[in-house]
């Protein structure tokens, strides 16, 4: 397995403080997120938490004929099973993996106990949630209201900000999956966009040339989200960044509370390298 661990992070295990990371780095493993994995299925008790490192994860209702659509993205800065903590077990929705990548999980139990705790996990992991549901509501009404072209500007622009990266994977059928619409639509949304000269699509490859480009094409709805998210998870790193040494003692981090976690770099390194080496 390729470890990404030394370049990417996730937010949310980087806010909380060396005692809650020396408690669950045993209990973390790292994992491989290919396009297509589904971490929970409807209406089926979720044993797994995750929390994606550079993958992309699509929360989405089901239909009974076999239709879906997308009601958020979960990216390094979230979490995918807030159901394990919120009490309800399972969901009427499922997450799949819509940009491949790699993780962390960890098991419902052990997420339990932490949440229980009371500390800075419980704290970080409801703001999250209060941040979630902002988009969850947000896209329901972009759905409802907005045009297709500016509903694809949101979903790559959401997709830019949860990957941190310019270019990645996604077909014309996954994204009018996603976004509830005919595969026509999206390539002809597509194409505009590309025409524009505001990205480049080849073979299932999305390059963003002109991310301004983009944000003037989007409705309001993408920056009533990132609001929302800058105000509940501040400090969230804008770009991939090398983590420290991973020779960090627990004591050298004094980060707790909701402090945002811009400069826990060692916290962080001290988690997943503990990780990566049981996994190497």
């Amino acid at each position: 397995m390729t470890v990404l661990a030394a370049f990417r992070r996730n937010y949310l295990l980087d806010a909380l403080t060396s005692a809650e990371l020396v408690r669950l780095s045993p209990e973390l493993e790292l994992m491989e997120m290919p396009v297509g994995f589904t971490a929970y299925h409807a209406d089926t008790p979720q044993p797994f938490a995750y929390f994606p490192i550079d993958a992309l994860i699509s929360l989405q209702c089901v239909m009974t004929d076999g239709g879906c659509g997308e009601i958020a993205m979960v990216g390094q800065e979230g979490m995918v099973g807030i159901s394990i903590f919120m009490g309800g077990d399972s969901t009427p929705g499922r997450a799949v993996v819509k940009s491949g990548g790699c993780g962390y999980r960890l098991k419902a139990p052990v997420l339990q106990r932490e949440f229980a705790r009371a500390g800075s996990m419980m704290r970080w992991l409801l703001r999250y949630t209060q941040a979630l549901l902002t988009q969850m509501s947000q896209t329901a009404v972009c759905n409802r209201h907005h045009s297709i072209d500016e509903q694809l500007c949101r979903c790559l622009l959401l997709s830019l900000d949860s990957m941190q990266v310019s270019e990645f994977s996604m077909t014309h059928e996954l994204m009018a999956n996603i976004l509830g619409v005919r595969r026509e639509g999206i390539t002809e949304s597509a194409g505009r966009l590309q025409k524009a000269g505001l990205i480049r699509y080849s073979r299932g490859r999305i390059s963003i040339i002109d991310r301004p480009g983009l944000r003037r094409r989007t409705c309001e709805c993408y920056s009533v989200i990132q609001t929302e998210y800058e105000r509940l998870l501040p400090g969230r790193p804008t770009v991939p960044r090398r983590l420290a040494s991973p020779e960090v003692p627990p004591e050298a981090s004094t980060l707790g509370g909701l402090n945002p976690p811009a400069h826990s770099d060692q916290r962080a390194a001290l988690t997943f390298s503990d990780v990566s080496t049981r996994l190497s």
